[in-house]
């Protein structure tokens, strides 16, 4: 079919090409009725965006801002090493894409480069956050000054953000539960690590797993969750501890980061291999310990394609074409040590 343009619009909906424009565009001058009837207008005719066009009918490039959580988890320095790829050739598409690195679990630092926005620089800000009062207050403070919101991995349900880019983290801790259920016959106790609870995506992970366990598999017992804050110290001590307190333990699963300690206490208490692991994010110590045996399953959400879906989303967006992102969630992959890419 041949594709629709903006002369379909103007003549489906009565109205002329620089009126269509400006309400494409979000330009002031134009009645709501107008907008109205435009809006149906492309609705009916199934009118899409051509986005390079778009873009380069802009003035200026646009300005896709990065807030990132610094430290040693791997799977943010996997995030971070895909915007870096990624910035340069978007550069070449008129995107301008930076990154600032805040504390992990720090609201407040957070709050404090939202608030240095303004939507003269910044057309979206794309941003990995803990659900709490102080982050929920900053998204929604951005989106009254103008600026677009996206929450990437972990989401802030409620807020004014225009999109989550990541998995579906309950359906993620379904699956785990499922395998772990299937891995555990009979009755045994499963281990529970979260990074925090505080996270959304670590939380909806921890429902997903209880809802499963409990209407499927009632034979395990599930202890914890225990939280590591997504470093390997604390999350390697999480594990000793509950390997002392239940020498018959069956599994364990970890619902966030820091599992190059969790590898470290197994090894440490000669368990590695025994117990059946099922963790998140395939990073350079998860493949290790899976080609090992000291990891069963690792449930991947595919960093680079996280980005490219962000950066994508951010895009259409800032053009004014939110409602043709389908938000889909990103797609969930199981790697075990025979299907190691």
């Amino acid at each position: 079919m041949k594709r629709a343009t903006v002369h379909d619009v103007a003549r489906q909906a009565g109205v002329s090409l620089a009126t269509v424009d400006r309400v494409l565009n979000n330009r002031p001058g134009v009645r709501q009725g107008t907008i109205e009837k435009v809006e149906k207008a492309i609705a009916a005719i199934g009118f899409r965006r051509d986005l390079s066009a778009s873009l380069l009918a802009r003035s200026r490039a646009i300005h896709i801002h990065f807030i990132m959580p610094v430290g040693a988890n791997q799977f943010m320095k996997g995030l971070a090493a895909a915007i870096a790829a990624q910035a340069e050739q978007a550069a070449a598409e008129r995107l301008q894409i930076s990154t600032h690195f805040v504390r992990a679990f720090d609201s407040a630092a957070l709050a404090a480069e939202l608030e240095g926005l303004s939507p003269e620089a910044c057309d979206c800000a794309i941003v990995v956050a803990t659900d709490d009062a102080d982050a929920r207050a900053a998204v929604n403070a951005a989106a009254a000054r103008g600026i677009a919101v996206m929450t990437l991995v972990s989401d802030l349900p409620g807020t004014a953000r225009r999109q989550f880019i990541g998995i579906d983290n309950r359906a993620a801790g379904r699956t785990a539960a499922g395998l772990m259920g299937r891995f555990c016959a009979g009755t045994g106790k499963i281990g529970l690590i979260a990074g925090s609870l505080d996270l959304a995506d670590h939380r909806e992970r921890y429902e997903g797993f209880c809802e499963i366990a409990g209407a499927e598999f009632p034979h395990l017992q599930l202890i914890g969750p225990k939280e590591g804050f997504d470093e390997a110290e604390a999350t390697g001590a999480a594990v000793e501890a509950l390997l002392a307190a239940h020498p018959d333990l069956k599994g364990l699963y970890s619902m966030g980061a820091g599992n190059a300690g969790l590898i470290d206490a197994l090894k440490a208490s000669g368990r590695a291999g025994d117990l059946r692991v099922i963790a998140h994010e395939l990073t350079e110590s998860t493949r290790v310990a899976l080609k090992s045996g000291a990891m069963d399953v690792v449930i991947d959400q595919n960093p680079d394609g996280e980005i490219r879906a962000a950066i994508a989303a951010a895009r259409q967006i800032a053009l004014g074409e939110n409602a043709g992102f389908s938000g889909a969630p990103i797609e969930i992959g199981i790697f075990l040590r025979d299907n190691l890419r």
